[in-house]
């Protein structure tokens, strides 16, 4: 069966909203894991650029009262769905569209204490473009002790076969492996939202390729201390609230700009060799030898493998030469409508795998008690 599913992603960077329209087809049944049994093609897609207000709200969302926040998480709902009426326009997608999946903004994000929350009314989106909505995609697995995160190796599991590892260097980097019957995934530090604040001290919006971070110096004492934060300590699963790149790691590096009068080329660049050095640490506790649970060594090159890296981040090419560099691994970065894409992609996927009420969040990527359903669904038309 063949489904057309429009994907709506916002990440932790708010540099936009993707909007994929996505064909998904069912091509084998298998129980076997790592097995490809689903097709698909990204048909249309864009990024809707956030206004500097929209930007400011979203940003500011953690701080508002319970009363406000709810009126945002309403509005944003309704924005997003007139981003997906504006999208079904420009592309001549009238009555063509079965299902949207919105991811929506997160907002709040601690497991510990089974709770996260995503900016986005699926009502909202559901009442805007009289289609129907699946939302509220992590709250299942949340709500059954799991991390909620990360969500998408679902998708690379069902839709990109042929790897070893998955790096998606979004706001927040995450990793995966796929080997066997093993599927394990966990956040591993802040990315591209702390490259995109500092880059924007020399009046960028990004560091494009990488060329600012190129043209700086390390700092080995900045560096130390970011390797040091605890989170990197812990085993997984475990998973990355988007405030810990802003109100943790941001305040360290300009504290250190200050105290040695780095530029934001040495930021950049010290904190690019910290995402590589993450990244490489990551792969090692997941590739052979690893086991669920276990505390990280030193980092090392890691056994031969593939890896396939997608996200904002992947058009870096500094951060990907950084990588390869500490990886025995083959990294690959694939054509640019995935790279950009692959998130939106992978939320069309939970959305039809909901709507099918089949299995859509692993609990062995998230720690959760059991594999789940996840998903709030909202019928668009009258019966």
């Amino acid at each position: 069966m063949v489904y057309k599913v429009i994907g709506i992603m916002s990440g932790s960077s708010l540099d936009g909203v993707d909007i994929a329209y996505v064909e998904l087809q069912e091509q084998q049944v298998t129980q076997r894991q790592g097995s490809r049994s689903w097709g698909f093609a990204i048909l249309q897609a864009k990024t809707e650029a956030y206004s500097a207000e929209w930007r400011l709200r979203l940003a500011g969302a953690p701080g508002l009262s319970a009363r406000e926040w709810l009126l945002l998480h309403a509005e944003y709902g309704r924005y997003l769905g007139e981003r997906v009426n504006a999208f079904i326009e420009e592309y001549g997608l009238q009555f063509r569209v079965q299902l949207i999946a919105s991811h929506g903004h997160t907002s709040f994000h601690d497991p510990a204490r089974r709770m996260t929350a995503q900016l986005g009314d699926g009502a909202a989106i559901a009442a805007a473009t009289r289609i129907n909505v699946v939302s509220d995609l992590r709250a299942m697995d949340v709500a059954l002790g799991g991390q909620g995160a990360p969500i998408v190796p679902i998708g690379e599991r069902l839709l990109l076969p042929g790897y070893d590892l998955y790096l998606n260097l979004g706001g927040i980097a995450n990793i995966s492996l796929q080997r066997d019957d093993r599927f394990l995934a966990f956040d591993v530090c802040p990315a591209n939202r702390v490259l995109n604040a500092l880059a924007t001290l020399e009046g960028r919006p990004y560091d494009e390729g990488g060329s600012l971070a190129k043209t700086g110096r390390l700092d080995p004492e900045l560096l130390q201390k970011l390797n040091a934060l605890p989170y990197y300590a812990l085993p997984y699963p475990k998973s990355l609230a988007n405030e810990v790149g802003t109100e943790t790691v941001l305040p360290m590096v300009r504290q250190a700009m200050t105290d040695r009068r780095l530029s934001a080329a040495d930021a950049l660049r010290t904190y690019t060799e910290h995402i590589a050095a993450q990244v490489s640490l990551a792969a090692e506790q997941l590739l052979p030898g690893a086991t669920p649970g276990r505390k990280p060594a030193m980092a090392r090159n890691v056994p031969e493998g593939r890896m396939l890296v997608t996200g904002g981040g992947a058009h870096n090419d500094f951060l990907v030469d950084q990588i390869r560099r500490r990886l025995d691994v083959e990294v690959t970065v694939p054509e640019e409508m995935l790279v950009d894409y692959k998130e939106a992609l992978v939320m069309a996927l939970i959305g039809v795998l909901r709507w099918r009420e089949e299995n859509n969040v692993l609990a062995s990527v998230t720690g959760a008690s059991r594999d789940s359903i996840g998903g709030a669904v909202w019928i668009g038309q009258e019966a």
